[in-house]
Parts: structure tokens; C-alpha cells; sequence
């Protein structure tokens, strides 16, 4: 298990050390994205044993174990990982950015801070590579070294780093003095006796201290940082960052809380309202960003809610939704950011405002986009289908309808915000004269690999469904 945090650390110094051969350094990220994958792959089949490191002080651990929530993320992650980088060749030499070295090995330093969060035993051990996510993916927001770009970055690390020093680690602290053990457990860590206040107050600490769910309004580092290049908003919104929080999340709830716990303590309720706020208010702000890449951020805002709502509905079929609502949402936004980076290159066009008849232009590309839409939204033939319809049940089995009505709502906004874009370039009329055609190869060809993904999610959801329903039933 230790060599998935290995083999991508090998990867960039590998990427550091051929940056003078372009191709040789892109190839390299490319096989070693593969190789994690099939890594992953071989620990889905054949879970191992747990490894435990070291115990620095009484009832503290640090180590590793293959459970089904981190195994879940880890397929997704290293998954997308090669994709991504196809992706960024094309990008990064279409768009001609500079710095495109630091850009590779920087992307892999941090899929082996995800494959550390994926695959730890214990919260201090995720907190450890949670922390190191962070400042991995710092020199990518502030790529282009731009004084947007700087600022970007500014926000992106002042919040991450804020909500997880100021929050995350003292809701750590104030577990491990209750408990007297931060190692995940079926069930929970805690027993009986302890005030429901003091545990509420401890919850409410973990959920905001994650940063990186972006719960409102702890969320502005996400659109601040849409100065990156596309491929690190990519990187960020579905293969990294945003979805190591709402792991962590959920994480949490099934094996520091419990599941029982959770239901229990009166503050819950609270923090499922927020949760549906941010639902609403991000679909709301989306609607009103021409910026392509700025709707799309708040697109994901929302989207966070779902999972992090799944997470504190606190049912086994709340688990399982949450689960396989993150391998919906990354291949489905993954595309989306991939569809605008392409735009972008292709067309020079950033705007919504600007794609009328884009359509004819780039037939693919908007036809990705369409598909990845409706994953989105939640319809099928697509993975997102099955997510929003499991939350959905989820929610009716607990009686939450001010949930069910925040679904309802928000799929009617998503649709208000998305389907717009293709629509517009398939059947607006432009009076510019179109110029070109589709991204070059290695973009096209991640784009449709991905779109392509959300369909076969779902009619083969049962795969990484199984994973969910194995962690949310685990409880007793």
C-alpha cells in the first residue's frame, strides 16, 4: 500500500529531472498515471492488511488501511489522473504556457498526497497529507504568475489553511481528549456518556474546518482560484482538492462519529439547512456568471452540498449516495472544465455570452458538454442519475424534506445554468465567421474519454456503489 504514495513522489522527481525533454516528460506523467491506476485496481481486488507506522504518543496511530470509502476515492482519483494529463499536454503546448515542468511534477506531488488521504487509518494521518494537498496545488493556482494569479492564490491558501489550522485541528484535539483515539472505527469512536453539546460543537468544528468541501462561506477560495490554467481546475474541482474534503467529510462521520451519533445530536439538523443553503445560494450565483469556468466553480459549490448533506443525513443509503455522488460528480465536472479549457484553446473564448453557434465549430466538444450537463443535472444515461436519485431516497427514508425540496430545486437551477450552453452553441447564431475546429488530439480525446465515463457510470454503477454500501454498513 505504501508504494501508491511511492509511485507518484518517483513521478515528479522523474518530471523534474527530464524537463528538458518535453516529450519524455510527458510521457512519463502519463505511464505513471496508468501504473497508479492499475496499483489502485490490484488493492480493489485484494485489499491488504492495515499498516501501522508508528504510535508517536499513547492511543495515536499513523498508518495506512485500504477501507471501502478511501479505495472509492482512490479508483476516482487515479482514474482521472492519466486522463488529466493527456488532457494537459494538448492544453498546456495549445495554450503555450510557460513553466509546464513545475506544472507536471507539482500534479503528481499531489496525487500522492491524495492516495495518502484516500488510504490513511487514522484523522492525523489524513490531516498530515490533507495539509501537504494544500501546498502542493498552491504553485499550480498561482501559475501564471500574474498579480490575478497571486491574489488567487493568496485566498486559496489563507482559507485552506485557516479553516484546517483553526478549526479541523482543534475539532482533532477535542475528539482525541473525548475518545482518547483518532483511528477511524466502524461504528465511531465515540461510547456512551458523552454531553450531546460537546459533540455537537466538536461536529460543527470538523465539518466547517474542512475547508476544502466548500461549504459556505468557506467556499470563496474556489472560484478565486479559477485563475489557474484549466487543467488545475480540473485538477482541483474532481480529481484532487474539493473531493479530498468531502471524503474527509464523510470519512468523519462514518468513522470518527458514527453514524448513530451523527443522527443524535441536535445540531445536525442545523448544519444539513447550511448545507442545503449552499445548495441553493452557489446555484443561484452560478446563474448569474458569464465567465464559463466562474459558473462552473459555483456549479460545484452546490454540488459539494450534495455530498456533504449525504454525509450528515447519517443513514447507511445516505453513505452509499454520498460515495458514488463523488464518482458522478468528478467525471461529470471533470468534463465540463475539460469541455472550457478546450473552448478556450480552440476558439479563444471564455464567455458564455460569446458561444452562440460554437456548435458547428467544435460538434464534440459541445456534444461532451451536453452529456456532462446532464450528469449534473442528475438525468439519465448518466452516472449522476444514480447519485441524486440515492441522496434523494436517503433523504424521504429520513423524513428530511426541506432536503427533498433543496433537491428538487436546485436540479430545476442546474438546469437553468447548464443546458443553456450547449443549446446556445448548437442552435444560437453567430455572426462572427467560425475559425478552426476542435482542440488539438490529446484535448479531445481526454474530453470524450470522460463524457464517455459518465455514461458507463450509469449502467455499471454497482462497482464503486458496492464500496459505499459497504462503509455505511458497517455501523453497529
Amino acid at each position: 500500500m505504501i508504494e501508491v504514495l511511492l509511485l507518484p513522489l518517483l513521478v515528479a522527481m522523474a518530471i523534474g529531472l527530464t524537463g528538458r525533454w518535453p516529450n519524455l516528460r510527458e510521457a512519463i506523467s502519463l505511464l505513471g498515471g496508468v501504473a497508479l491506476f492499475v496499483m489502485v485496481l490490484g488493492l480493489y481486488q485484494s485489499p491488504p492488511q492495515p499498516i501501522t507506522l508508528e504510535a508517536p504518543f499513547p492511543g495515536l496511530t499513523v498508518g495506512f488501511a485500504a477501507e471501502p470509502l478511501g479505495l472509492l476515492f482512490a479508483l476516482v482519483a487515479s482514474a482521472l489522473w492519466p486522463i488529466t494529463a493527456l488532457y494537459a499536454v494538448g492544453y498546456m503546448r495549445g495554450h503555450g504556457e510557460k513553466n509546464q515542468t513545475r506544472f507536471f511534477a507539482c500534479f503528481a506531488l499531489a496525487m500522492s498526497a491524495v492516495m495518502g488521504i484516500a488510504f490513511a487509518q487514522d484523522m492525523l494521518t489524513l490531516f498530515f497529507f490533507y495539509e501537504l494537498l494544500t501546498l502542493a496545488t498552491y504553485p499550480l493556482v498561482t501559475h501564471a504568475g500574474t498579480d490575478a494569479a497571486r491574489q488567487g492564490g493568496r485566498v486559496y491558501l489563507g482559507v485552506l489553511l485557516l479553516t484546517s489550522i483553526g478549526l479541523l485541528l482543534f475539532a482533532m484535539l477535542g475528539i482525541f481528549q473525548q475518545a482518547g483515539t483518532l483511528t477511524f472505527t466502524p461504528g465511531g469512536v465515540f461510547g456512551s456518556g458523552h454531553s450531546p453539546i460537546m459533540l455537537s460543537v466538536l461536529l460543527v468544528m470538523f465539518v466547517m474546518g474542512i475547508g476544502k468541501a466548500a461549504m459556505m462561506p468557506f467556499h470563496r477560495w474556489l472560484p478565486a482560484a479559477m485563475v489557474a490554467p484549466t487543467p488545475v481546475s480540473a485538477l482541483l474541482h474532481a480529481v484532487a482538492v474539493v473531493k479530498a474534503g468531502v471524503f474527509t467529510v464523510l470519512k468523519g462521520v462514518v468513522y470518527l462519529f458514527g453514524l448513530e451519533t451523527v443522527s443524535g445530536l441536535p445540531i445536525t439538523p442545523w448544519l444539513l439547512g447550511l448545507a442545503g443553503f449552499s445548495i441553493i445560494a452557489a446555484s443561484v450565483v452560478a446563474m448569474r456568471q458569464d465567465n464559463l469556468k466562474k459558473r462552473l466553480a459555483y456549479s460545484t459549490v452546490s454540488q459539494l452540498g450534495y455530498i456533504t448533506a449525504a454525509a450528515l443525513l447519517a443513514t447507511p443509503l445516505g453513505i452509499a449516495a454520498g460515495g458514488l455522488q463523488i464518482a458522478a460528480h468528478a467525471l461529470g465536472k471533470i468534463t465540463l472544465f475539460f469541455c472550457a479549457g478546450a473552448i478556450l484553446v480552440a476558439a479563444h473564448k471564455s464567455r458564455v455570452s460569446e458561444l452562440d453557434g460554437l456548435g458547428r465549430q467544435m460538434p464534440w466538444t459541445m456534444a461532451a458538454f451536453f452529456i456532462a450537463s446532464l450528469s449534473i443535472i442528475g438525468l439519465p444515461p448518466t452516472g449522476g442519475a444514480w447519485g441524486k436519485w440515492l441522496l434523494l431516497n436517503a433523504s424521504i427514508d429520513s423524513t428530511q424534506w426541506m432536503l427533498v425540496a433543496v433537491l428538487a430545486l436546485s436540479t430545476l437551477l442546474n438546469v437553468a445554468y447548464l443546458l443553456p450552453i450547449p443549446v446556445r452553441a448548437f442552435l444560437g447564431r453567430s455572426d462572427e465567421p467560425q475559425h478552426g475546429g476542435e482542440a488539438p488530439w490529446p484535448v479531445l480525446v481526454a474530453l470524450l474519454l470522460t463524457a464517455i465515463g459518465t455514461l458507463v457510470l450509469f449502467w455499471l454503477p454497482q462497482p464503486l456503489l458496492a464500496l459505499g454500501e459497504m462503509a455505511g454498513g458497517v455501523q453497529g
